[in-house]
């Protein structure tokens, strides 16, 4: 789903300090719309459900070994 006030969101993630973000994968093309001084340094992902953000969170982690 979505997500509204992605601007916003990111704006307040830069100002405190924040270098990862993850949004649903449905606002990508919001993030790509942002002109680049508002996501310049910032590492951003995408997902579609909660292992994808497991999987982000925790790279060596194989969610289904668990």
């Amino acid at each position: 789903m979505a997500i509204g006030g992605v601007k916003e969101k990111v704006m307040a993630a830069q100002r405190e300090g924040m270098k990862s973000l993850i949004f649903p994968r449905r606002n990508k093309d919001d993030i790509d719309e942002l002109p680049d001084y508002i996501t310049q340094g910032m590492e951003i992902h995408y997902a579609d459900e909660y292992k994808d953000i497991f999987n982000i969170c925790f790279p060596d982690i194989d969610i289904l070994s668990l």
